[in-house]
């Protein structure tokens, strides 16, 4: 198994990067970060106990918090449900938004037993309103570089409301784009919070790696890591 990239750690909590192609839950057979931090802790003599408050899609890599604690678990849950957690993202859009910068507010519904989002127009059962706000940081001929803050955490939701303004990311197969050298380009990038313990600020950033799509955007990511 791979060895976990720990960005920040104390007895609590966790901070790592989930590669692309890891689930972020327990999983009985599938490659998964929970399983990956439990063996990284055991083979150091350490407590193991890893728990997920939060998820990225298989297809989607960059910054995860897990608890390390039972009595840290259902604070950060907590905070996660209540939007007390920033969550900024990367992604690679096909096209050129039509504002450099704005707020899109949705509403979503989730077909679940095709794991699949859609913007709808009224609200009725399994709907739920969807808000992000986002600003370009960068753009060639085709493409799009974006940063994008969550207001909301729901199934699929960057990857939709982008989708639905035909603006797919890059390589999102399932929302419209294809691309054979990449899947989704969509990257966790920041996590910020106040420490469920300590009462601490905690503001973890990683850029994506270094490789296609994001090599394409070199300049536009260097000049963020400065900002």
């Amino acid at each position: 198994m791979d060895q976990p990239v720990i960005l920040y750690e104390d007895p609590h909590i966790v901070i790592c990067l989930k590669p692309v192609g890891y689930l972020s839950e327990d999983s009985g057979t599938a490659r998964c970060m929970p399983a990956m931090l439990r063996e990284h802790y055991r083979a150091a003599g350490k407590n193991s106990y890893i728990a997920t408050v939060h998820r990225l899609d298989k297809v989607v890599g960059g910054v995860m918090v897990f608890s390390r604690r039972k009595e840290v678990t259902g604070k950060l849950t907590a905070a996660v449900q209540a939007h007390q957690i920033t969550k900024e993202y990367l992604a690679i859009l096909r096209g050129h938004p039509a504002q450099p910068s704005a707020e899109l507010t949705d509403l979503l519904f989730r077909d679940a037993a095709h794991n699949k989002s859609f913007v709808v127009k009224r609200m009725r059962k399994g709907v739920r309103e969807a808000r992000l706000s986002y600003r370009e940081v960068g753009r060639t001929d085709a493409l799009s570089l974006v940063r994008i803050r969550l207001h909301t955490g729901r199934t699929h939701q960057i990857r939709v409301q982008f989708s639905s303004r035909s603006l797919p990311l890059l390589g999102d197969i399932r929302y419209g784009s294809k691309d054979p050298n990449c899947s989704a380009a969509l990257w966790s990038y920041r996590l910020a919070f106040t420490h469920p313990i300590t009462g601490k600020p905690v503001d973890v950033c990683h850029l994506p790696p270094d490789g296609y799509p994001w090599s394409l955007f070199a300049d536009s990511l260097s000049h963020l890591e400065n900002t």
